[in-house]
């Protein structure tokens, strides 16, 4: 592919080529591909995103939207000498409407900003999840961030009331324009959110707020079994206000100990815990909190646990399960992030042990996930000694395994990560065959060319 870079009209200021940056910008957080990029353009507006999409077409050239690159499907990653666009440049909140309860963000907006920006005028943005640190609104709307808050607030998508948007032809589309009702066919919004970048370049997003967050509660519960997970889900879900419930194995607690140095929650060892965050405004709330909490100590499900008295005390019952992911990554770990419906789990959970228990008898799998709405976090550790390539061929033949058992329970092969590269052999078990073909029909009205994120998702 031929870059010529010289026609297109940005900036040099804006370009970057060299090797570091093209490494740098063209990976996320997937460890297993090989990065190979051309170019990194970094647009300031949304002029800058036409122009560099109609250049694009006239040259045929691929491009790659990059935002805090923190996906774990291989989204955001540059494989075949694609141009990367990155949106970092263009990172402003432009207009916040205290009336209405919205926002209208840059793509580039950081999520632990937005949410502060919400904080510091009265509101509470609440879509989170450990990267907020880094991810970027553009990509979390691209794919539809969910994170430890859906059980309360839902997912990303619900929290979008507008959209700017610079479709593979170049044109722009104002998508809702921050409206509450809009009954006049079509939602195009709908079809940009979760699209993960194929369809176009979000631009500028209107946000709404949620009212300030009450005060909460926050306990960490030892579970006798995995059975007993979904048990005290449902009792404190009907008894009390429940904005999270995360699950995470013994395993998992031993990797987050050891690599951060925080001290067990208590004494108990056991082979499954939970992290539950519960409305808490008054004493007559607490009080039902600790009614749930010793019915299922009396149940048996619950074998020990302990609830914070503090922010600070919160702080660190949540680093238990949000420092997970960091605590493996030195491992290179496979990761399947799958869903079936809540009720299903305690089934599904079964079937799946079994599965990964009879494929890896001396691999160590390590379990977590955001357990109340469905979603299990598989991290299976690369051996010592075996490489990067017969590791990810032998966990994709057990993979094969694992989504029959999700097509089996009417579930999703990816519930959060998205399907990228790592998924996309694998999305005839979540979506059918007429499904795809009508997805793939769709990608080509608003990328006739074919050039915006190439070769990802199908």
């Amino acid at each position: 592919m031929k870059l010529q870079i010289e026609n297109l009209k940005l900036d040099s200021s804006k370009i970057k080529t060299d090797e570091e940056s093209l490494k740098y910008y063209g990976k996320d957080w997937t460890t297993y591909y090989d990065i190979h990029s051309s170019a990194i353009l970094f647009p300031s507006s949304t002029t800058d995103v036409v122009e560099i999409v109609k250049w694009a077409r006239t040259y045929k050239i691929a491009l790659v939207p990059s935002g805090g690159r923190t996906g774990l499907s291989g989204a955001a990653c540059a494989t075949k000498g694609e141009v990367i666009v990155s949106f970092e440049k263009m990172n402003r909140i432009l207009e916040f409407n205290e009336t209405d309860g919205t926002v209208v963000i840059e793509p580039g907006v950081i999520t632990e900003e937005l949410q502060e920006f919400a904080k510091k005028n009265g509101y509470y943005y609440p879509v989170d999840f450990a990267a907020r640190g880094s991810s970027q609104m553009g990509g979390n709307i691209a794919t539809n961030a969910g994170g430890i808050k859906v059980v309360r607030y839902g997912m990303t998508r619900e929290w979008v009331v507008g959209l700017e948007v610079v479709t593979g032809t170049g044109e722009i589309l104002h998508l809702n324009n921050g409206l509450a009702k809009n009954a006049t066919g079509y939602d195009l919004r709908h079809l940009f959110i979760g699209s993960e970048g194929t369809l176009g370049f979000i631009t500028k997003a209107t946000m709404k707020f949620a009212a300030q967050q009450p005060p909460v509660k926050v306990l960490v519960m030892a579970l006798d079994q995995m059975s007993s997970v979904m048990k005290v889900y449902s009792h404190f879900k009907k008894n009390c206000n429940m904005q999270a419930y995360e699950m995470f194995s013994e395993k998992a607690l031993g990797y987050v100990i050891e690599a951060t140095h925080l001290p067990r929650p208590f004494e108990t060892v056991a082979e499954f815990y939970v992290v539950c965050e519960l409305e808490c405004p008054d004493t007559t709330t607490e009080e039902k909190i600790m009614t749930a909490f010793e019915h299922g100590m009396e149940q048996g499900w619950i074998v020990d646990g302990v609830i914070s008295q503090s922010e600070t005390q919160e702080k660190t019952f949540w680093r238990y399960r949000e420092d997970i992911s960091e605590s493996l990554s030195k491992f290179s770990p496979y990761k399947n992030d799958i869903a079936v419906t809540i009720s299903k789990v305690p089934n599904f959970m079964k079937d799946l042990d079994q599965i990964l228990t009879t494929a890896y008898p001396t691999w160590t799998v390590v379990w977590f996930g955001h357990i109340g709405d469905g979603n299990l976090h598989i991290n299976i550790l690369r051996p010592d000694g075996m490489t990067k390539e017969t590791f990810v061929q032998e966990c994709r033949k057990v993979d094969e395994h694992v989504f029959q058992t999700i097509q089996k329970n009417q579930g999703s092969i990816s519930a959060e990560h998205g399907v990228g590269l790592s998924k996309k052999s694998f999305l005839h078990y979540s979506r059918s065959e007429t499904e795809i073909e009508i997805i793939k029909k769709k990608k080509k009205v608003f990328d006739p060319d074919q050039i915006i994120n190439p070769g990802k998702i199908f």
